[in-house]
């Protein structure tokens, strides 16, 4: 009996928590990214990674809206899957949460060669907030997660390269504006999943791109990679090299060696094969190989501190085993960005499969024999052949859809007539979101909203700058007019725009709150306060219900309101925004962590302490944020509370 290649679809019921709705306001500040390196380290650098390390790093998330309205609370939840299998794999993605890889099973012995998170627990660990652990997941933008991580991605089935079945996802990426493509596949009788990866630029000038696929494994296991320096970086923010496997008389291939959260970038040499794979004590695990195009390789731990012990709990749930990630991307580190031509492409092929090797003893004999059995089961010459043969597959029209992403790039593809064979984005998906760009695109103008609500996404891209200054000056789009403004740094014109919009504005808060920010980025905090006090009082006013967006308005402007006021010490202010937030808002964590902090500056330190023993729960925590340990500190003397330590780097003076 031949067993074929299918895809099929799935549902997956899993404890998962909702992801809510997205704060409405514009990110005129990029969240804070940790992964930063201090100047002083530049110079110590290779020429080629420091000019790639100051290449158009990212300044801010617009277009893209942050995802803050997610809680932790989980029940049971249907999921959309697609499970793509033949007699030797089966793999299970999530189209509708970034095109995530959750699970890839070896049938034959039954084994997850993934990290499954048996939930789906969103943490603000994305550039726009909102990612969840577990799985292979496909990185692309800028330095960090993804803003695609829990976003829908179009899919749809095309034929593979060998006559099969080859499952395309698909989108466009808003913060690089490059729309990219990803099409697994599984030959028949193959122990290997293939994935070919295209990201195109389809301007008339260079943009800088980005690409990282990371693939969470269990945790204790030994990672192994062909290089014998790595680049370290923790969250002191300091990138130097060390050696493979040991430094400091540590052996940092075992991920529980390490006692703080930590990325090692592997400098694989030229010429060498680019692979990495993760084994297990009796040597099974997985191993991920590419073409060369894909030249770097990682390893990200959590580390065995209490810190990244309370990251990996709060991340699933109780009684789950523990995670790291090995990692493929671009450049040599992820604090790289490369640069794309006009009108060009850059392609790759990955495969991804079970592997066995001895992962203990010296490290060259290690790499030998594991580089010599990965020749045996996958030689590099097939992977070579194996993206050949894909490469003209890469522009074959997609077949049946299984999955809808996005409306964005089909606006894109309107507004620039472009063609992208291979990645359809039609008129179909269009939606709301869209609707008002699309009038401003064919008239000229940008309608006014029929009824009261929040502004909708503004898009900053050049070319739709340069329409919303020659649309009639309405509020509407002297508001997003300056949001485009601010996204390309002429922060004084923006500044105008806003104030042109204040006297015809039938909703003053949107503008006062981007003034409010503008004070705030211009030293004046102060001046910040009263804008932000002015707005939220608006904002209340105008408020028309209590539905998901308006209270996503309210609690986001509310929390940015009571943050410039606080830092003013103007706590009877902050008081009384406090008292007009809905009673469920302020029972969120983050709500009651701006209370503590609040009965603090008001001089009741005994209630500021009774809120953190009465317990509560940051939904939207950073990555590297220490709020919470700066506030405990502020209280007394005592040990932080190991449910309050996230902190990911050792002390420092």
């Amino acid at each position: 009996m031949v067993i074929v290649t299918t895809i099929r679809r799935d549902v997956l019921t899993l404890p998962a928590a909702e992801l809510g709705t997205d704060n409405p306001l514009p990110p005129l500040r990029p969240l804070d990214e940790v992964h930063r390196i201090e100047d002083r380290d530049r110079g110590d650098l290779p020429r080629d990674m420091a000019r790639q390390l100051g290449y158009e790093p990212l300044r801010s998330l617009l277009p893209v809206r942050v995802r803050d309205g997610y809680g932790r609370v989980r029940e049971p939840r249907a999921v959309d899957a697609l499970v793509i299998e033949n007699d030797r794999l089966r793999a299970t993605v999530l189209p509708g949460l970034g095109g995530r890889v959750v699970s890839l099973v070896q049938l034959p012995s039954g084994r997850e060669l993934l990290y499954r998170n048996p939930v789906f627990q969103p943490a603000n660990f994305a550039l726009n907030g909102a990612w969840y652990s577990g799985g292979i997941e496909w990185n692309i933008g800028a330095t960090g997660h993804t803003t695609l991580s829990c976003a829908p991605l179009h899919a749809a089935r095309v034929p593979a390269p060998d006559g099969g079945q080859m499952l395309r996802l698909w989108e466009w990426e808003r913060l690089r504006d490059l729309p990219f493509q990803v099409d697994l596949w599984l030959p028949d009788g193959s122990d290997f999943l293939y994935v070919g990866v295209r990201i195109r630029n389809p301007h008339e000038r260079p943009v800088p791109t980005y690409w990282w696929s990371n693939i969470a494994v269990p945790e204790e296991c030994r990672v192994l990679a062909p290089a014998e320096e790595a680049w370290h970086f923790g969250y002191e923010r300091r990138l130097h090299r060390v050696p493979v496997p040991s430094y400091d008389g540590i052996d940092r291939t075992y991920p529980l060696n390490s006692p703080y959260a930590a990325d090692y970038f592997y400098e694989v040499p030229d010429g060498r094969r680019r692979w990495i794979a993760a084994l297990d004590a009796d040597g099974h695990g997985l191993v991920q190989t590419s073409t060369d195009a894909l030249r770097g390789r990682k390893l990200f731990v959590w580390g065995s501190g209490p810190g990244g012990r309370r990251w990996q709990e709060w991340l699933t749930e109780p009684g789950t085993g523990g995670y790291c990630e090995i990692q493929a991307g671009l450049a040599r580190t992820q604090l790289e960005h490369v640069r794309l031509e006009a009108e060009s492409e850059v392609s790759w092929l990955e495969a991804y499969g079970p592997f066995d090797a001895p992962p203990r003893g010296e490290w060259p004999s290690v790499l030998r024999t594991a580089e010599a059995r990965l020749e045996t089961a996958l030689p590099r010459a097939d992977v070579d052949a194996a993206y050949a043969a894909w490469k003209p597959c890469a522009d074959t029209e997609p077949g049946e859809r299984l999955a809808t992403g996005s409306g964005w790039g089909a606006l894109e593809v309107l507004r620039g007539d472009l063609k992208l064979p291979g990645t359809p984005f039609d008129e179909a998906t269009l939606g709301d979101a869209q609707t008002p760009w699309l009038e401003l695109l064919r008239s000229g103008s940008l309608p006014e909203p029929r009824r009261v609500r929040p502004p909708g996404q503004t898009l900053v891209a050049a070319h739709w700058r340069d329409m919303l200054e020659t649309a009639p000056a309405t509020p509407l789009t002297e508001y997003h007019l300056g949001v485009a403004q601010w996204h390309s740094g002429d922060r004084a014109q923006a500044v105008r725009s806003w104030e042109r919009a204040l006297p015809l504005a039938p909703s003053l808060w949107p503008l006062l709150r981007c003034l409010a920010v503008a004070d705030q980025e211009s030293g004046h905090h102060e001046r910040a306060a009263d804008r932000y006090a002015e707005a939220f009082d608006d904002l209340c006013q105008e408020r028309r219900d209590d539905g998901g967006l308006w209270t996503a308005a309210t609690a986001a402007l509310g929390r940015e309101t009571l943050h410039a006021l606080l830092r003013v010490r103007r706590a009877a202010q902050a008081r009384a925004v406090w008292e007009r937030l809905l009673p469920a808002v302020r029972e969120r964590g983050r709500f009651r962590l701006l209370e503590a902090e609040l009965l603090l500056v008001e001089g009741r330190r005994e209630e500021a302490r009774a809120v953190f023993d009465d317990g509560f729960e940051v939904a939207d925590l950073r990555e590297g944020d220490e709020t919470i340990g700066r506030l405990w500190a502020r209280l007394g003397d005592d040990p932080l509370p190991g449910r309050h330590d996230f902190r990911m780097r050792p002390d420092t003076p």
